[in-house]
């Protein structure tokens, strides 16, 4: 004699039930730290940002300082036409 289970009452696994941003390798916990983890945790973040841009400058002279700025560029004009729109 076989046990029936109905559908509703199992559990999804842990994987199907977490959005697909937590479960990319690198990005995933940090994510995950940000939503359910400690209250300093994002300035912890910002503070290795900074610290691995700051290695980088040091390391690369002034094409790594630049590079973020003019990477981040187009990001600024879409925020500034956002905020026009309204």
């Amino acid at each position: 004699m076989s046990v029936q289970t109905d559908p509703q009452t199992r559990s999804p696994s842990r994987r199907q039930r977490e959005p697909f941003l937590r479960r990319i390798p690198l990005i995933g916990p940090i994510a995950r730290e940000l939503a359910e983890g400690h209250a300093d945790f994002p300035f912890y973040l910002l503070l290795a940002f900074g610290t691995a841009w700051a290695s980088a400058v040091l390391i690369w002279g002034l094409p790594a300082l630049y590079l973020p700025a003019l990477g981040l560029a187009p990001a600024v004009m879409l925020m500034l036409i956002a905020i026009t729109r309204g």
